[in-house]
């Protein structure tokens, strides 16, 4: 037996799921979705390891690109293969790969899949002019960076975008903006609840107050950096004891400078692809031998930096290793090597300060030593120039400092009123959520006696209806013995009567026999119905008359043998439109049976007749009893199927003017007969 449901128990738990669901932003196609699910499958497997391991990923992505056929996943592809040729330092392929991507995403319509992808591309441009030494162009890339992020769904990346935007900033001698973005950075990752970022937030800041000469603040910085040390990728290691190298240089604290850099090697020996930062590394060592006395190592090591600058065309390092090789041969006395270095220098259009600064001690040593003191001073103005605008830019940056400090300081209250208020709304939450429960609770208690009630109320109603079927069948087998017994009494009577009286009672004998056999059985098929209503109108022909005209057309596209229907469905109309129509009618009588295969998918049978129409207030209409079986088999039969027998009664006006009466049946396909 089927259970019922628990209606208002659905409608709770469906109202509470509504209120937990929400839509979802735009989407890709379903193969597009899957591809690019599994690139951020990757791209999260890759993301710690392309620094180490540059050139395995970059296979790995070039593997992927060639199976995939999807042109926006594959250009997604590219970027981690555009990412792995940064860090091995190939710049022709950074550039190659720049270019097919900015094509392709420049002819997209504007989405957040193509913003993410465009951002991605600018970023490490931008990073690859900045390793290049072009800081105003690295710049603008970074900006369209964080422009297109914005307009994306990854606004993770944001804090690293704003970061790199602090650097150039930073190396662009403009301390002010690169403490604005690194603090902006800062406020992102604790919106996005990104702490791991964090930490190169904190080394770039200590990186902006060493080239102020803040070291206080420059070691504050540094030291929350280093407190996460462990957890940092190998070239963010690397950048941090770089940096931290660079502080003790400035601070004229070589050994300790050297100690950094010499952890810098380490490093970088683990991890081979790591190309560009070994010879920087190289570059900085040789910068401290030359301060500690050590020409010869200093020397050895710009040998063997220099070829890979030059191949790269790093112009700002190899600028710094004119100076350092400068210095040497001031060191040697080797003034007339000291002229061609000169004469033979690279002109960088913006050089960073700390740069400047070095130079210009250089270039003042070996105009003293020349004797052009002229020039010398001119060098120390410079050099005390750029240190006055050091102070004024420190002077700035502590008021930029305060301001930023107390914008956080309002953001931070303002967040905080803002957290009360989603706990206060938090809280309403769980008590309407318990609320929710306790009325659930209590419908499903009251599900449960209504279900139980039910249930007991059935069994009551199925003893009922089972004694009741009982005493049908004992009447319906006392009703069986009358016709039975007719039908002998008759079969005895014929033998004695002529041949055409004969064969008209053993048609009604058949007829009679065939009614109680087919009202036994749930359903018959269509040519045992048709075949049923011809023997009776056979009967009817003597009170119909002459002009009396039957016809039957079913549709080639039907089978009757195959056909099933509830039986007397047709017999019923026919037999209404007999009795209540056609028998009383003067002139011709017509009857029309159409059986045709329907549009929707089942069998439309209509029942015509021109007798007058259904007329409720004729004297013949007679009690109805037979149409009400046929509904009432109907509806019981419908209550079983999802699709449904459709039943209508209703005058026509016929062809000739004539007003007839027409009932219509609809049989959909497979529909289930079983009661």
């Amino acid at each position: 037996m089927k259970r019922p449901a628990a209606p208002l128990l659905v409608l709770l738990l469906c109202l509470l799921f509504c209120r937990a669901c929400a839509p979802h932003g735009e989407k890709a196609t379903d193969s597009q979705a899957q591809a690019l699910e599994q690139f951020e499958a990757f791209s999260r497997q890759t993301g710690d390891s392309i620094t180490a391991h540059p050139g395995k990923i970059y296979r790995q992505a070039l593997l992927r690109m060639e199976q995939e056929t999807d042109s926006l996943v594959w250009h997604y592809y590219a970027t981690i293969a555009m990412k792995a040729q940064f860090f091995l330092f190939h710049p022709d392929s950074v550039v190659y790969y720049f270019e097919r991507g900015k094509r392709f995403f420049e002819r997209q319509p504007p989405s957040p899949l193509t913003a993410d992808l465009a951002s991605e591309h600018y970023n490490t441009m931008g990073n690859l002019y900045a390793r290049l030494g072009n800081i105003d162009t690295a710049a603008c890339f970074f900006q369209e960076a964080y422009r297109q992020c914005l307009q994306g769904r990854r606004l993770n990346d944001a804090p690293d975008i704003l970061m790199n935007l602090a650097d150039v900033c930073g190396r662009q001698g403009r301390y002010d903006h690169g403490a604005y973005w690194y603090r902006r950075a800062l406020l992102l990752c604790d919106s996005l609840e990104l702490p791991h970022k964090k930490t190169a937030v904190y080394y770039g800041l200590g990186q902006i107050y060493m080239a102020l000469r803040s070291f206080k603040l420059c070691d504050q910085y540094f030291d929350l950096a280093g407190e996460r040390y462990a957890d940092m990728l190998p070239y963010e290691q690397y950048i941090y004891l770089n940096n931290r190298g660079n502080s003790y240089y400035y601070r004229e604290d070589y050994p300790q400078a050297m100690h950094y850099f010499r952890r810098c090697c380490d490093l970088v020996d683990r991890h081979p692809d790591l190309t560009f930062e070994r010879n920087l590394c190289y570059l900085n060592m040789s910068d401290i031998f030359l301060k500690t006395g050590q020409p010869d190592s200093s020397e050895i090591y710009l040998k063997r930096c220099r070829p890979f600058f030059e191949k790269t065309h790093s112009v700002q390092a190899l600028y710094y290793i004119e100076t350092q090789e400068l210095e040497l041969a001031l060191h040697r006395n080797d003034l007339e090597q000291a002229q061609r270095i000169l004469s033979n220098a690279i002109s960088i259009p913006q050089l960073e300060p700390d740069m400047a600064l070095i130079r210009n001690a250089s270039l003042q040593r070996y105009y003293e030593a020349t004797g052009n003191y002229k020039e010398a001073y001119s060098c120390q103005k410079r050099r005390t120039h750029i240190a006055d605008s050091l102070r004024g830019e420190r002077v700035r940056m502590q008021v930029a400092d305060a301001t930023i400090r107390y914008r956080q300081d309002s953001t931070q209250l303002v967040h905080n009123i803002q957290m009360q208020q989603k706990e206060n709304e938090v809280a309403t939450l769980r008590q309407t959520s318990l609320l929710w429960v306790a009325l659930c609770i209590t419908a499903f208690l009251a599900t449960g006696f209504l279900y139980l009630y039910n249930q007991k109320k059935r069994a009551l109603l199925l003893a009922q209806s089972q004694r009741i079927a009982t005493s049908l069948r004992m009447e319906n087998i006392r009703n069986r013995l009358s016709p039975h017994f007719i039908f002998n009494i008759l079969n005895r009577e014929m033998a004695g009567l002529q041949a055409e009286k004969r064969q008209e009672l053993a048609l009604l004998v058949k007829v009679m026999r065939r009614n109680l056999e087919l009202a036994e059985r749930p359903y018959i098929t269509l040519e045992e119905e048709l075949d049923f209503v011809q023997n009776y109108l056979t009967l009817e022909r003597s009170s119909l008359g002459d002009r009396f005209r039957l016809n039957i057309r079913i549709d080639e596209k039907v089978r009757p043998k195959e056909v099933p229907l509830p039986s007397m469905m047709i017999q019923i109309p026919v037999e209404n439109a007999v009795k209540h129509g056609l028998r009383e009618k003067e002139g011709e009588r017509l009857l029309r049976i159409d059986v045709e295969q329907a549009d929707g998918h089942g069998i439309s049978i209509r029942i015509t007749d021109n007798g007058g129409g259904y007329r409720p207030d004729s004297q013949h209409r007679g009690t109805g009893m037979g149409m009400k079986v046929i509904m009432q088999t109907i509806q019981l039969l419908n209550s079983r199927n999802k699709e449904h027998i459709e039943a209508s009664v209703h005058n026509v006006t016929l062809p000739g003017g004539e007003t007839g009466c027409e009932v219509c049946f609809f049989l959909p396909d497979n529909y289930n007969f079983q009661l």
